[in-house]
This record gives C-alpha cells, structure tokens and sequence, in this order.
C-alpha cells in the first residue's frame, strides 16, 4: 500500500477524532438563569441530596444552581413545607432543615421496619450521663468541659469524649481566659438524631424559683470565644 494510500485510509478517522474534540454549543447548567423556575431548582435540590445522603450546605446547592443564597434557602423553606406535608401523598422520607445546611432522610417512624429489612442492627441507647452532657451544651452553649463538670458534678472528660465521637458536639473554639480551655455546641448530626431542625425548638426547661431557660440563654453565651486552634 502507498503512502497515498495510508494518508487516505487515515483521514477519515483522523477527522472523527477531531469532530470528538471539537468543543459542542450547547447551553450550560451555568448559563441556564433557574432563578424563575422555582420546579426545577426544587427537582435539582431533591436530586441532590438524595445522592449524598448526608446534610448538604445551602451555598454548595446555590452555587450548583446559580442562584443567591437567599433564594436558595427560600426555596428549600417552602419545598419542605410542601416535602413534610401529611396527605394522599405523604412521603416515608423528609426534608430537614438545618442552620446552614439541609438534608433527606427518613421518617422515624418507619426505623424498624428499614432495621429489619437492611439487617441493621439498632445501636445502643445513649447513657444518662451522655444525656446529662448533651441537655447542658444544647442550653449553655458554647460551654467548657469545667462548666460542664461544675453543672453535673462529676468528671464528664469521658462523656464529653463520646459525644464527639458520635459527633453530636463539637469543638469550636477557645474561652479567652487563661489556659484557654476547649468550648464545646452541639453539631448539625444533634439536629438530625433528635429530629430538630434548631437547639430553639427544644423545650423549655424549669430552674429554679419557676424560672424557665431556652436553648442557647445560658450564661455562656456572654464569654468572649477565639478560634479553635491549637493552643
């Protein structure tokens, strides 16, 4: 075969491969403008946190949309209001709410019958003292292991320890005193095991003389935080 001839047999795949890469015009989700069409963000929304599986930020679904923030969580307001909604079609998942991120998971109370059907196996109850820890950061939070050892009483270094582990508290910074000890909130994860989508949806509690305190009133609230590096 000549060299003619191989140019030949070539140039119809070499063309092919040049149409692969030659760039394609086509509307991107970019350039797509969802901010008017409120259905499709709310299908895009639901896909999204469908595949993840875990609470997403509102400004990571913003941005994968193009839209403000504020739209965005607008959006999701009213979606889930409609998502959570009992009748004819009451769904067996929902859409929770969090302060700075969202997420789909089921109802609680179809838990048994997923545990049976997935062979999962219930997890151990939380102990009275994990519970004790867990009531007085949801109310004082940011709270010090100390002031958290004053409230119960007792040591708390191993409770404290577990509830970050389950990650249902977190560190998240440092009181401004000398020795700069650790402050501890509750997490995103608290929300969503206690089925909240805030700490002020949690009841009121009675101190005291009759006096009542709400979640996030506690008197720690007024200590002077810096950030949560390592002293």
């Amino acid at each position: 075969m000549s060299d003619i001839d191989i140019e030949k047999d070539l140039s119809p795949e070499r063309n092919d491969m040049e149409n692969a890469s030659s760039p394609v015009k086509c509307m991107t989700e970019e350039e797509e403008d969802l901010s008017k069409n409120t259905k499709k963000c709310e299908r895009i929304i639901e896909s999204v946190l469908f595949a993840a599986g875990h609470p997403v930020e509102y400004s990571r679904l913003a941005d994968a949309m193009n839209i403000s923030l504020s739209l965005c969580k607008k959006i999701i307001s009213d979606y889930s209001e409609k998502y959570n909604a009992d009748g004819e079609l009451q769904r067996g998942i929902m859409m929770v709410m969090f302060p700075d991120s969202c997420q789909i998971c089921t109802r609680e109370e179809y838990g048994s019958y997923i545990r049976h059907a997935l062979g999962i196996r219930r997890g151990g109850n939380l102990s009275n003292s994990s519970l004790e820890v867990l009531a007085i950061v949801a109310y004082n939070q940011p709270v010090t292991r100390a002031y958290i050892d004053t409230v119960r009483g007792v040591d708390s270094s191993y409770a404290v320890s577990s509830m970050c582990d389950k990650k249902l508290i977190e560190p998240c910074g440092r009181l401004d005193v000398p020795g700069r000890p650790m402050l501890y909130r509750t997490t995103d994860n608290f929300l969503r095991v206690f089925g909240l989508n805030s700490v002020s949806e949690l009841p009121e509690i009675e101190v005291g003389d009759g006096d009542t305190v709400r979640a996030g009133d506690g008197e720690s609230e007024q200590l002077t935080i810096t950030d949560s590096e390592e002293a």
